[in-house]
């Protein structure tokens, strides 16, 4: 047992007010990956969770005196976070996200999820992480929940919490949590995808990686014919944050095609995965900066063999998730 894990474990309310800086900067740091991905789940944004926790970990310093042992120091931790998202939703986004777009969605890297995978299989969030909690259509369709419901559902569903200690992380009572879960797990319902239940989800199987591999190819060769073998019929495509989303094959199709992207040459391409989805970092050839720089990353979801969802960010979140800021003429990777 680390020093850390004794002094939290002998955590007393008089204890915690007294210890100093360093030493709660160390407990607090402990769970800094799983506030974060709480936080990232309420939000639906890499940035805003990384502000938020940053925020828990300030007021939780600033209150130290009024924690009075009840709970663990984890789930203390875990109320100033969720009311510091509730802040955060009241002030930025008064409004829940409509008709399937949520412009402010960011992806999740899998490396960093694969923090808490590897901290214990039988942790609750570990467990969480491992299910289909973190996938891109999940983030979205509780996006679609109002706030409270939202921060009652993944405390209740997600992380597992009690009925009793979400009321007192909330302030509500036992039965408003209840209620408020029934409504946001039947506002989730209506979001999720009808074949939600059928995704297998864990590690990507043979015909997943070879889908993903001709996907990738027929991308570089820019073959329009290709890519659209692969896309099911009533395929979804979004480019958060840009507005608009694109349901059916040949309305996706046709977008790319007004784009130009038919026309598009000298891409190269990075296999790599968010979300617990596979997913491609394309780079595109600058001639000025005789380097490949970064373009788009495109999260595919998929279902029965085909290519059922594809929602593509912009270059500017290569940095938070560790993909290289340029790619020399040779194709060696060049880190960041």
């Amino acid at each position: 047992m680390s020093a850390d894990t004794r002094l939290e474990k002998d955590l007393t309310p008089h204890g915690l007010g007294e210890i100093g800086e360093p030493a709660f900067a160390g407990l607090a740091e402990r769970h800094r990956r799983e506030l974060h991905v709480h936080c990232y789940r309420m939000l639906g944004s890499f940035e805003d969770a990384e502000d938020t926790v940053q925020e828990t970990f300030l007021r939780a310093w600033r209150r130290r005196e009024t924690y009075e042992g009840r709970s663990t120091f984890r789930a203390w931790l875990y109320r100033i976070a969720t009311n510091a998202c509730l802040d955060l939703l009241a002030k930025c986004r008064p409004e829940p996200a409509t008709r399937g777009e949520v412009p402010w969605l960011q992806p999740y890297p899998d490396r960093l999820l694969d923090e808490l995978s590897a901290d214990g299989a039988d942790e609750p969030e570990s467990v969480a992480v491992a299910r289909e909690t973190i996938e891109l259509a999940y983030l979205v369709a509780v996006q679609h929940l109002a706030p409270r419901p939202r921060a009652v559902l993944i405390l209740r569903d997600v992380l597992g919490w009690p009925a009793k200690e979400v009321a007192e992380f909330l302030g509500d009572s036992v039965n408003s949590v209840n209620s408020a879960l029934q409504r946001a797990r039947a506002g989730l319902r209506e979001h999720l995808p009808a074949e939600r239940q059928d995704w297998t989800g864990g590690e990507e199987d043979a015909g997943t990686r070879d889908l993903v591999r001709r996907f990738t190819e027929a991308s570089v060769a820019t073959d329009i014919p290709a890519l659209t073998a692969m896309l099911r019929d009533d395929v979804r495509c979004s480019m958060p944050p840009t507005p608009g989303l694109s349901v059916g094959r040949d309305t996706v199709v046709n977008s790319w095609i007004d784009d130009g992207y038919d026309g598009m040459k000298g891409l190269r391409p990075i296999p790599t995965a968010v979300n617990r989805q596979p997913a491609v970092a394309y780079y595109l050839w600058r001639e000025r900066e005789n380097a490949y720089l970064p373009l788009t990353l495109d999260v595919l979801r998929i279902t029965g063999g085909a290519i059922t969802e594809i929602t593509i960010f912009d270059g500017d979140q290569f940095p938070h998730l560790g993909l290289p800021d340029r790619l020399p003429a040779d194709g060696t990777e060049q880190s960041r």
